[in-house]
């Protein structure tokens, strides 16, 4: 076996964070360990067939650099900051990581109300600071159901204080009983508390007694013969239960506890994730990536970036089915307060058992779309004749608003899927009016310049357009000196009058190259058409997100002005072509503009002289 490239000379014996780095510089993966030198040397042992047990590290770093910490918590704060900072390509991130939707009761107000949160944190809190929190939820659609069901067994408000301070009457909510109405008086204080008592013990899940009383309400209703109210009664009784029993399983104790299970073949692996809370399953939630790393690591790498940096409440208890590497680093920085737990046997095995199967069953289907992505590419790259090693593709975009606030996109594709790593948005500068095949010209020639210089080119560029948007790009190509890649135009299906006959024919998806005076056409149903409409319309839709961001950022400008409203706004910008070209125009130009007073014109040119930066 050949020595790697990069030796532990000088890597002290003490906590810290190590940096895998390629030939340019580039951090390729981010680390961190109790023992720097003993971490970093165990990467030269070698695997089953004799290389290196981490195969992006035999075959691309070609240095380490190691930052000493003064203890492992601050090794696991500064590894947090170190991925966000560089984004190594072989750290796991996951892209779902965002805190849980949570229900919150500040208990301070007069007449409390559940709102919804998105994290745990005492900074949140208002009032007195005596606030509650119940959940997590999986989803914004189930966290709703379950105010649904609680409102119409406990008659809450749940409309803000300015609404509720300034009824003079109540709402239909009151009249179909999904509230009390405290805002004109029809419940005091201290019943509308008993209200919110009975609310938190609901979601808490201790229902037993409520339960009961529901099913003697009922079942008096119906001995009486009041049918009607027996299936109010019956109603309740139903809600009731869905609020607190959401979920299929149901463990026997209140441990809040997450399960997870890791599923793997190969460089694709899924981490699927039970949460437990208060004895009922809050969330069940799939992480996908692709990833070399050894399951040991990959599980402590997971861990990291689900706990670590603060980013959700930790559990009291974490499931796992093995232990992960550098397991006294994570019990020292998340505190003693956390369990790590790998079960052989009992309720804890069968829970793990279950995301595992969890896990499988996403991988499969992971598996399953990456198998036809990458079926797709090899039909594209047999279509169009391309280069049998392609695997990355650019495509572009162009948006605008008649010419005003010209943005455009940049998505790529992986071996057939979205890598939004790669994903960029551009402001067209050197463009004046609307010119989309210079806009053109000048965001490819951005994106390759700036491609040849980080060694980050990609193998095929698709263009939306036809030949002679292609051609722009193409000169772009040049002057960017990236011969290697390849181009393709992309245009639309459109209708087509045939001459002799006068009747009109639909052309399919066609495809511009180069070398070609007649565009290729793709059939309807091909998987090589319905992969390059899928990173058009991705293109597309990025392109579209950004310039309406951008839009709304100029628009305000001109909305602040007195007098100024969606037509004239509007009218301005058609007129002079953007908000800097009405502030550049005279008083007497901005006048000729229909609806546009001297007056008025000179109070937009005033306000937008004031304001240009």
């Amino acid at each position: 076996m050949d020595a790697p490239r990069w030796t532990i000379d000088g890597i002290p014996e003490r906590p810290g964070v190590y940096l895998f780095k390629d030939r340019k510089g580039k951090v390729l993966y981010i680390g961190k360990a109790v023992n720097l030198r003993a971490r970093v040397r165990a990467y030269q042992r070698p695997g089953a067939d004799g290389r290196l047990n981490v195969a992006f590290l035999d075959r691309d770093a070609a240095e380490v650099e190691t930052i000493v910490t003064r203890t492992e918590a601050e090794a696991l704060l500064l590894e947090d900051s170190l991925i966000k900072q560089y984004k190594p390509p072989h750290n796991i991130r996951l892209k779902d990581d965002k805190s849980f939707l949570m229900l919150r009761v500040d208990l301070g107000e007069r007449f409390p109300r559940f709102r919804f949160v998105r994290s745990h944190r005492p900074d949140e809190q208002k009032g007195s600071g005596r606030s509650r929190y119940f959940g997590p939820f999986a989803s914004a659609k189930v966290i709703r159901r379950t105010l649904e069901d609680l409102h119409r067994v406990v008659p809450l408000r749940d409309c803000p204080d300015s609404v509720m301070n300034h009824r003079s009457r109540p709402c239909l909510k009151h009249q179909i009983g999904l509230c009390s109405a405290p805002c004109v008086g029809l419940i005091d204080e201290a019943e509308y508390g008993q209200l919110v008592e009975r609310a938190m013990t609901i979601l808490s899940g201790d229902i037993a007694e409520l339960e009961r009383d529901l099913i003697a309400r009922m079942q008096a209703a119906s001995e009486a013969l009041e049918f009607e109210r027996a299936a109010e009664w019956r109603d309740r009784l139903a809600a009731l239960r869905r609020t607190v029993e959401n979920q299929a399983v149901r463990p026997r104790d209140s441990v809040h506890r997450d399960v997870l299970a890791v599923a793997r073949r190969g460089a694709r692996a899924v981490a699927h994730r039970l949460s437990f809370r208060d004895g009922r399953l809050a969330e069940s939630r799939s992480h996908r990536f692709q990833t070399e790393l050894p399951d040991s690591e990959l599980l402590h790498s997971v861990l990291t970036a689900l706990y670590g940096g603060g980013r959700r409440e930790l559990p009291a208890e974490v499931v796992l089915p093995w232990a992960p590497d550098e397991l006294e680093l994570l019990e020292h920085a998340l505190g003693p307060h956390v369990q790590w737990v790998v079960p052989r046997s009992g309720e804890r095995k069968r829970m793990l058992d279950l995301a595992g199967e969890n896990a499988r069953a996403t991988l499969k289907h992971f598996e399953s779309e990456a198998a036809g992505d990458e079926a797709a590419l090899e039909q594209l790259i047999e279509t169009l004749d391309l280069d049998p090693e392609t695997e990355v593709i650019d495509c572009f975009d162009i948006s605008n608003l008649q010419g005003t606030n010209v943005v455009a996109s940049r998505v790529r594709f992986r071996r057939g899927h979205a890598d939004r790593s790669g994903y960029r948005r551009f402001k067209v500068r050197g463009v004046d009016g609307q010119d989309d095949f210079a806009s053109m010209h000048e965001v490819v020639l951005r994106s390759l310049r700036r491609g040849m210089q980080d060694g980050d080119l990609p193998d095929l560029v698709v263009i939306d357009g036809g030949s002679a948007q292609l051609a722009k790009a193409l000169e772009a190509r040049d002057e960017a000196a990236a011969f290697h890649v390849a181009m393709v135009g992309l245009a639309k299906a459109r209708s087509e009058r045939q001459v002799a006959g006068k009747r009109k024919r639909r052309t399919e998806e066609r495809v511009y190259l180069p070398d070609r005076d007649t565009p290729i056409e793709l059939p309807r149903f091909s998987a090589a058409r319905h992969l390059l409409e899928r990173i058009r319309d991705e293109a597309h839709r990025f392109a579209i997100t950004y310039h309406r961001k951008e839009r709304g950022k100029i628009q305000s400008r001109l909305d602040s002005i007195p007098g100024v409203g969606a037509k004239r706004r509007r009218a301005l910008l058609i007129r002079f072509g953007s908000v800097a070209g009405v502030a550049q125009a005279s008083v007497e130009e901005i006048g000729t503009v229909e609806g546009i007073s001297p007056a008025l014109a000179q109070t937009i040119r005033d306000h937008l002289r004031q304001k240009a930066p």
